[in-house]
């Protein structure tokens, strides 16, 4: 199967290289910027462009990884082809190709991706929706080769499941940014918080979410959440503490016995 890349970032990068090592041919790399797309090119050992005239029309499937509020202008920059048209957003509804293309899909790997480190999609669950069964079938068969947890999934659906992606990975990443600024200020090195932020992730893999959450807002206890808002001087840090620790404390007294 021939595939053309539109989007050269971080999951692009990551994706692109997973379907090269799987002996996908790659035909082409499509950025805005000549340097990051000839970066990937380059890895995957293919051509690239910044032209989406230029794009070659004889792939397969057409994998568009762009930030979300990119993706109208492209789709209505790009030339018709007989290939399968597919984005890898989690919150964008398949319904965007409508009027550009009949094979259309999506392809969403749930997971967060930096250029600069490898990861193993064998563990990465995809999400698959497609415009057809055919469609379907093609994008199984790549997702398959990549992943051992493939699975179909609706646009409705996949926008749930992108709202908990955020929570459960981007503002929890955050959590750990406002931590190592607490410790800068105090000349401590990030490293000693390691073990905890290993043990709290793993934990979850015996134990539910909510049998897991330990700490003051647990119990509610007034005396430690009373000294520690007064120890945070940004009043936005302080507000942040506050609705965490209301959240924990009524999830915990909701919490099934």
């Amino acid at each position: 199967m021939k595939l053309i890349f539109i989007g050269a970032g971080n999951l692009a990068t990551q994706l692109a290289l997973a379907c090269s090592k799987q002996g996908f041919e790659i035909l082409q790399v499509y950025s805005r910027t000549e340097a990051s797309a000839r970066a990937l090119a380059e890895k995957v050992q293919c051509g690239f462009t910044t032209s989406l005239s230029e794009l070659r029309d004889d792939a397969d499937l057409y994998l568009f990884s762009v930030k979300d509020d990119a993706l109208p202008g492209l789709l209505a920059a790009m030339k018709p082809n007989n290939g399968i048209w597919a984005h890898t957003a989690g919150s964008i509804p398949m319904s965007v190709f409508d009027g550009y293309t009949d094979k259309q899909g999506v392809f969403y790997p749930l997971q967060t991706f930096s250029k600069s480190r490898t990861v193993n999609f064998r563990k990465i669950p995809i999400f698959i929706e497609a415009s057809s069964e055919a469609v379907a079938e093609s994008l199984l068969q790549i997702a398959s080769r990549l992943s051992d947890q493939v699975s179909l999934l609706t646009s409705d659906k996949r926008k749930r499941l992108h709202l908990a992606a955020v929570f459960a990975c981007n503002f929890t990443n955050h959590m750990y940014v406002l931590a190592s600024k607490l410790l800068q200020e105090e000349h401590i090195p990030i490293d000693v918080l390691q073990p905890l932020i290993d043990e709290t992730a793993a934990k979850i893999h015996d134990l539910t979410p909510a049998a897991a959450q330990t700490g003051p807002a647990v119990r509610y206890d007034e005396q430690v959440i009373s000294k520690q808002l007064g120890m945070l001087s940004d009043p936005r840090m302080q507000e942040l503490y506050r609705l965490l620790s209301e959240s924990i404390h009524q999830e915990a007294i909701n919490k099934p016995t």
